[in-house]
């Protein structure tokens, strides 16, 4: 641990006799008790920030604050050269220039993409002052302040705070040092190399929008190698000799993982691990995640994870032992070396180079996430290349890996003010109609909106954007790229749901409350409309790169965006558990799509039934709409067709109708329980024909034969893994067992043995299935392949004949006309 190699810190020395895990017993039963509660249900995470505001207040009892020195490291320092004399070092534009002619000098790390030009107005000078506050008194001055904890009883703190509390103190003091930006502080390293373009060459490539709604270059490039890949793949899959396979048979397969926390992570993993040792992950293009599904892609594509479904596992059981707030674990991660320096980069690199930058819990919470998930068992070994997205093109840009594709929302709400309806009452009922969410994703390549139709490469995260250009700062250069432990807050941030998303979350308990449920539901489901546009917490902000582009950008992409200087991301949960919307992009033509879904409510939430909007909307052919989990309940429309039809105007007709109805009753409910019931693998396939009625139409039908997949009018097809409990994994219930909870972050080792235990029972059950469809969707693709070719030829023979010509020269040359010719 951190703490035992540094031996001058007796703090931590003495904390070294109480960390421990939250699953860990405790001597005193009253203490042990209230520390239980306190921590492993989150309160942790409300001491913690109550007790940092309160100690960098003038008014805290403990004497923390230091002079702050405010001002910011120059960009010359000097170093020994080889004969011991101090020299200058290189100025930044030598640097610049030094780091474009040769940007492979140290392993792993990405040349110049082919955007990628020099900022003209790069001068190599000192970077700009950094006047105002340091970087811990911004990041603290964006949280409210909180009452000292002075006023309360010696006697109550001692019983109700755990004794970790107590060494709080040391901790803070040495974060708030290290922030500080005085000389030799780590912000004031951080800050000097965000200006170093040796240790980020992006900071000098000058970069713009890319209106298109094409896919960027790179992602084309790598369809191509990975075309390779899959190829050999499918053959060893399928047990079909390579040389066999055309390339143009090889379907395109797409996997995706749901959101869920800390079990889509776990449970993700070991259906990915699964799919991999059947063969079937290696002929997958494209993966795609929400929440802990994102986790899980950031740990696959990470020196850390090693390319290793397994070995995730493995370090996930040495990982998740702890909350990610317990205060000691978290604080001397943020504290200690190396892991201080990598986790705080991103919060120094904001508030320095963003002077009204937005911090709040998400920026916080990805901070605890990264030194939870990103740093290993032996946390000297946490890799660099770890913290940024787009150092992942290591890992795909020959093609030999799928192509991670996270995903993150904002949510569009209307002002009534701004509505062209002088109406109050209507401009207010039109903002609440047009509110929606705008879906981003973020690859190794690119950051993209479909409804922008516009993006950014991915190493210009975070740097300020207008009219669709750089905005440079005073020394000529860009901010680096944005840190993954913010992308892993955002794209897990839950938290940041409106009061809608937090009241379906406890409707269950509300709604077994006798007569007091009933009511509550009924009040609150009525202002519905409402509390979908109100998020108690903030989401995280990044630079908007639409700013100023209204004359670029398509005329439906609403106004705000224009004028907005930051994007307000959140968890893609908010909108759809399931990433379908950015794999049914034009030009990824996906042709199989596994999901893999550990929602918390599978059969309410239809999120497979959600896509179908966006296939309308979107003109896509191909989706089979109507899958997943059929509805529960009738509609208010189903319903009232029902009483009307139901209405009699005699005692015996009415005692006839409800004969009838309840005979039809019956026999709807064993219909419906045999609809409703989905197994562990579950299939389903669209069609390219166009409809001719526009009528609703009948819910999906499952796949039962393997002819239904091979239908020259088949469209896209659909693998859908729910996560259900398994006979064959006894005591294992996600919907019973409390530890799966989406606001869990715990997990034991023997929790996560039998989460992992119970996906892989469950893939298994479909594994053959999976592999039959994957088959019939070859054999169909080069069926329609081999008729293409056939009608090809025979195209080009009918036009020889019409020219006269059979067998290379033209009829009746060389003699072989009749005695008349």
């Amino acid at each position: 641990m951190a703490g035992y190699r540094n031996t001058r810190n007796l703090g931590q020395l003495w904390l070294r006799g109480t960390r421990r895990g939250l699953h860990t017993k405790r001597t005193s039963p009253h203490r042990w008790d209230a520390a239980t509660i306190l921590v492993r249900y989150g309160p942790a995470c409300l001491v913690t920030t109550a007790a940092v505001v309160a100690l960098s207040t003038p008014l805290s009892p403990w004497p923390l604050v230091r002079p702050i020195h405010l001002d910011a490291p120059s960009l010359k320092r000097h170093v020994l050269d080889g004969n011991n004399n101090q020299t200058a070092s290189p100025s930044a534009g030598e640097a610049g220039k030094k780091t474009n002619k040769n940007d492979s000098g140290r392993s792993g790390e990405q040349g110049a993409p082919p955007q990628t030009r020099v900022a003209k107005g790069y001068r190599g000078e000192e970077g700009e002052s950094s006047e105002g506050q340091s970087a811990w008194q911004t990041i603290a001055g964006k949280f409210p302040s909180s009452p000292s904890p002075s006023a309360i009883g010696d006697t109550i703190i001692d019983y109700i705070v755990p004794n970790w509390v107590k060494v709080l103190p040391g901790f803070i003091r040495k974060l708030q040092n290290e922030l500080s930006m005085a000389p030799g502080s780590l912000a004031e390293e951080i800050w000097y190399e965000a200006n170093d373009p040796e240790i980020n060459p992006e900071i000098i490539w000058d970069a713009s929008v890319r209106v298109s709604n094409e896919l960027c270059q790179e992602e084309k490039t790598f369809l191509e190698k990975r075309a390779h890949f899959t190829k050999a793949a499918l053959a060893r899959y399928l047990d079909i000799p390579e040389g066999k396979i055309h390339p143009d048979d090889v379907p395109i397969i797409a996997m995706c993982g749901s959101g869920g926390g800390l079990r889509a992570l776990v449970a993700g993993t070991s259906s990915y691990s699964s799919a991999k040792e059947h063969g079937l992950f290696d002929c997958v293009t494209y993966t795609a995640g929400v929440s802990g599904s994102c986790w899980l892609q950031t740990l696959y594509y990470s020196d850390l994870g090693q390319r290793s479904h397994a070995y995730i596992i493995k370090h996930l059981k040495n990982r998740l032992g702890v909350h990610i707030a317990f205060p000691p674990d978290a604080l001397e991660l943020l504290v200690s070396a190396p892991t201080n320096k990598y986790l705080l980069s991103g919060l120094v690199e904001k508030a320095k180079g963003i002077p009204d930058a937005d911090f709040g819990i998400v920026d916080i919470y990805g901070a605890l996430l990264a030194a939870r998930l990103l740093v290993p068992k032996g946390e000297l070994s946490v890799s660099e290349y770890d913290f940024k997205v787009s150092n992942q093109r290591r890992f795909t840009d020959n093609g030999s890996h799928p192509l991670p594709i996270y995903t993150a929302v904002r949510h569009e709400i209307p002002l009534a003010e701004r509505s062209d309806t002088k109406d109050p009452v209507a401009a207010e009922a039109k903002a609440r109609k047009e509110a929606w969410f705008q879906w981003f994703e973020f690859t190794p390549y690119e950051m993209w909106c479909e409804e922008l139709s516009a993006g950014i490469p991915t190493w210009a995260i975070g740097r300020r954007f207008e009219n669709g250009r750089t905005v440079w700062r005073e020394n000529g250069m860009a901010l680096p790229e944005v840190r993954v432990p913010l992308l892993m807050g955002i794209w897990g941030s839950a938290f940041c749901a409106t009061l809608s998303h937090y009241y379906r979350e406890i409707r269950p308990s509300l709604r077994s409350l006798t007569g007091l449920g009933d009511s509550i539901d009924s009040m609150i489901s009525e202002r519905d409309e409402d509390l979908v546009k109100v998020h108690p917490i903030d989401p995280a902000s990044i630079p908007n790169y639409a700013l100023g582009m209204r004359e670029l950008l398509p005329l439906s992409v609403p106004e705000s965006l224009f004028h907005q200087k930051n994007f307000q991301f959140m968890d893609a949960g908010m909108s759809n558990n399931l990433p379908i919307y950015p794999l049914l992009r034009p030009g990824r033509n996906v042709d199989i799509l596994v999901a893999f879904d550990v929602s918390a409510e599978l059969k309410t939430d239809n999120w497979l039934r959600v896509a179908d909007g966006y296939a309308r909307q979107r003109g896509i052919k191909g989706w089979p709409v109507g899958a997943g989990w059929p509805p529960e309940d009738e509609t208010a429309e189903e319903l009232q067709h029902d009483l009307d039809q139901a209405e009699a105007s005699t005692e015996a007709q009415a005692q006839t109708k409800f004969d009838d109805a309840k005979h039809a009753d019956d026999k709807s409910k064993k219909q419906g329980k045999q609809k409703k019931e989905l197994g562990y693998c579950n299939i389903w396939v669209g069609s390219t024909e166009e409809r001719t009625t526009s009528h609703e139409p009948p819910i999906s039908k499952q796949v039962e034969a393997d002819w239904e997949l091979m239908h020259p009018s088949s469209g896209i097809t659909v693998i859908y893994f729910p996560f259900l409990a398994n006979p064959s994994v006894p005591g294992v219930d996600p919907t019973l067992s409390d530890f799966m909870s989406t606001w869990n972050f715990v997990y034991t080792p023997e929790q996560v043995d039998s989460v992992v235990a119970l996906a892989r029972a469950n893939y298994d059950q479909g594994a053959e299935r999976t592999k039959m469809t994957v088959r019939a969707v070859y054999e169909r693709k080069k069926a329609q392949r081999e008729e293409r070719e056939r009608l090809e030829r025979e195209r080009r023979w009918r036009w020889k004949l019409a020219q006269g010509r059979a067998g290379g020269r033209r009829v009746g040359e060389w003699g072989d006309g009749d005695q008349f010719s």
